[in-house]
């Protein structure tokens, strides 16, 4: 009989000192799946469909010399799925609202995704606000004097500033953690190290 070798299987085991989850809302149509696949298969998704209910994926980054395992919630923003993708929202760390630059409505929205999130996840809620699809610039509804607060704009086409608006919500949180502000726990810090 042979040996069963478990370093393998061990190898395999992702390494990270926090575990995050965060939700990805807005709009239907407003490029959240396409976001999400652009930062974690780099590459752009053709042919998206909206998304039916929730979608899961994940990435490990590195936030200064921590490792940090994001679970990223893809939320459906059609208004016939807000019931089902709500219950997603319990336990995020962080959100990112997700707004097309060339859809008025999709920003003037933004407001009740972010009032929903911070009533059903966490009144700490680390939020950011991310105009999309910045490769249509020529279509552009929304100026960035209108958003009021930070804000990252990204092209999940070209892949523009994909990384930023994970990075960014990552590194408030450790830095909540490390002040004392915000209990690890209460974002379900893990550490396999």
């Amino acid at each position: 009989m042979a040996e069963y070798d478990d370093s393998v299987a061990t190898e395999m085991i992702e390494a990270y000192d926090f575990l995050l989850k965060f939700i990805i809302i807005g709009e239907a149509g407003s490029g959240k799946s396409c976001l999400l696949h652009q930062f974690t298969q780099n590459s752009f998704k053709e042919h998206s469909q909206h998304t039916i209910g929730v979608e899961f994926s994940s990435r490990t980054i590195n936030i200064g010399e921590k490792r940090v395992k994001l679970q990223l919630w893809d939320t459906a923003g059609q208004e016939r799925f807000r019931s089902v993708t709500r219950s997603y929202y319990r336990g995020a760390a962080a959100c990112l609202l997700v707004y097309d630059i060339t859809s008025r409505a999709s920003f003037l929205n933004l407001s009740r995704w972010l009032a929903d999130a911070r009533a059903l996840a966490s009144p700490q809620l680390v939020a950011v606000l991310v105009g999309n699809k910045t490769d249509r610039e020529e279509e552009r509804e929304v100026e960035w004097s209108e958003a009021n607060v930070h804000f990252i704009e990204t092209s999940s086409l070209t892949g523009d500033n994909i990384e930023k608006p994970f990075a960014l919500a990552a590194r408030a949180i450790l830095l909540s953690i490390e002040s004392g502000q915000l209990d690890p726990e209460k974002v379900r810090r893990i550490s396999t190290r």
